[in-house]
Formats: C-alpha cells, structure tokens, sequence
C-alpha cells in the first residue's frame, strides 16, 4: 500500500492494518520453512507494509 492511503485510515483501522500484516508475515514465513514458497517477494512486500504502518501510527502518537 502507498503511505497516502494508509494516512487516509483511521487509528483503529491502522492498529488493525497492522496485526492483520503481521499475522499474515507469520503464516508466511511459517509456511516457507516448511518448503519453499513459489512467490518469496510476499514476505519482503508484507515486511515493507507493517513497516510503514508502523511509521505512521508512531507519526500520529508523537504528534499528539
């Protein structure tokens, strides 16, 4: 996702955006050391999402 369009959401949808993101990472990188993944770029792509969630709900509390 772009950063504008996570700006967009809310606190609670942000919060949200994130456990969603990082139960997602888990699975997947569960799932590759069970046996390789066809597409690997998932993780990276999923890694780069919950990092920049991340950023931006820290934003948000420091500017409060």
């Amino acid at each position: 996702m772009k950063p504008s369009e996570l700006r967009e959401l809310s606190d609670d949808a942000l919060a949200a955006k994130a456990k969603d993101l990082a139960e997602e990472r888990f699975k997947l990188k569960f799932q590759h050391g069970i046996r390789p993944l066809e597409n690997t770029s998932n993780l990276h792509e999923l890694k780069k999402d919950l990092a920049r969630v991340k950023t931006i709900i820290n934003e948000r509390s420091v500017s409060k």
